[in-house]
């Protein structure tokens, strides 16, 4: 059987392997490789230079973080258990290509007493959460007076925290939950195992992670919410896969027995589905190495913002989420990156800004991927949204399963490409 995949982002790749891997003669097209890209191939790994914006696909700007437990709070039940499922094979995943993933999990902090309280009413959108009374007021959480809006206009706000397992939903000290349930027994039950979350108070958090300015009134570890260098995964998978640098203008000039596209954004083009992008931009740090532990998740004074540590001093910071489709990097969406960034670890402020960048996400209307047989000859595995890292495991078993036995899994029953027509 011949094979040919459209896009060489981490999804097109991680499927292109694990087909080769099954016997199956593959061919991973990568628009990106054959002139869009600012760096050269074998270099994928590497900082762009300051001012450069990338023409690759999401996986290029994003941080990397797999974070199953915190994700999921803003995804229905069948995406929180392929998410959960995902997160598992992430280590054998990782081993087999000899990628690093640094285990030491991630830390959600709260900032203020109204970051605590947005923290709570945030979780208790989550299906199946009962709201539980408010320590301090002796109320139900609900907005405080004097409170700052959310996260910044047009993004979507990040990770969530939620009830401990076991434990019934409710705020630990400082007035921050720390895990919760999925809608849906199973999916529920398989968050809780990987999330395993366990609440912190404000010294507790210091002891953790030193560099945390001591304003960070509560928070929480997720230990099975891990990171993952995308670029070196993806420079791993091109030394393991045949990728011809082309851009494929129409699947029918393809010779191959089994078409995938997983083409990120350029899916609409190619397939005719409802997959749009929505921009982000995010900034890189360079500082001293180790002055960041975990991966810090933050709510900081009615902001967002996450922070991710590389172990060479790197620091990434994200993300905007704005229904946009331009590539310029702003001023005010650095501008409000650096100050939650710096609320939270003020020795941010001493570090050199590596990078500016924009990605844009490949989203469907329900956020949800699409993934599966669009007809005898073509099958999909796009729109992954902020998750492509997260699901690239997943997918790339589960649509490599499907086409060398053409027997769909179950999981991918609610993602099926149909789904919108």
């Amino acid at each position: 059987m011949r094979c040919a995949v459209v896009g060489g982002g981490i999804i097109g790749l991680s499927i292109g392997w694990r087909l080769a891997a099954r016997g199956v003669e593959v061919q991973v097209f990568d628009a990106w490789a054959a002139g869009g890209s600012v760096l050269p191939m074998g270099k994928q790994s590497e900082a762009l230079p300051m001012g450069k914006q990338s023409k690759a696909g999401a996986w290029f700007v994003a941080a990397g973080m797999l974070a199953a437990g915190n994700e999921s709070t803003w995804e229905s039940a069948a995406l929180g258990e392929l998410m959960v499922e995902s997160a598992r094979r992430w280590p054998g995943f990782a081993a087999e290509l000899g990628v690093e993933l640094p285990d030491a999990g991630t830390l959600v902090v709260a900032l203020t007493a109204d970051d605590v309280a947005e923290a709570e009413r945030e979780w208790a959108r989550r299906p199946g959460h009962r709201p539980s009374p408010d320590p301090h007021s002796g109320q139900r959480p609900g907005p405080h007076s004097g409170q700052r809006p959310g996260p910044h206009p047009g993004q979507r706000p990040g990770p969530h925290p939620g009830p401990h397992p076991g434990q019934r939903p409710g705020p630990p000290p400082g007035g921050m939950v720390a895990a919760g349930e999925l809608g849906g027994a199973a999916a529920g039950q398989r968050l809780l195992e990987v999330s395993r979350a366990k609440h912190l108070g404000p010294s507790a958090l210091r002891e953790a992670e030193p560099a945390l300015s001591p304003r960070v009134r509560a928070g929480c570890h997720l230990p099975e919410d891990r990171q993952v260098d995308p670029r070196k995964v993806v420079a791993a998978l091109r030394e393991r896969v045949l990728v011809v640098p082309e851009k494929v203008d129409d699947l029918a000039d393809l010779d191959a027995d089994q078409v995938v596209v997983a083409a990120g954004v350029g899916t609409a083009r190619l397939a005719g589905l409802p997959v749009r992008p929505v921009k982000g931009e995010l900034l890189r740090l360079r500082g001293e190495p180790g002055l960041l532990r975990h991966v810090i998740s933050g709510y900081a004074d009615g902001r967002r913002v996450y922070l991710v540590p590389r172990a060479d001093g790197e620091i990434v910071v994200g993300a905007t989420q704005d229904e946009r489709t331009d590539d310029v990097v702003t001023a005010g969406a650095v501008l409000e990156l650096l100050r939650a960034a710096t609320d939270l670890v003020p020795a941010l402020a001493d570090c050199a800004i590596t990078e500016t960048l924009v990605g844009h996400r490949p989203s469907t209307p329900d956020n949800a991927p699409l993934l599966g047989r669009l007809d005898g000859r073509t099958v999909i595995a796009s729109g992954h949204h902020r998750n492509g890292v997260l699901l690239a495991p997943v997918t790339a078993d589960l649509i490599a399963d499907l086409i060398v036995t053409g027997e769909p899994d179950p999981l991918l029953a609610p993602f099926a490409p149909g789904r919108f027509t």
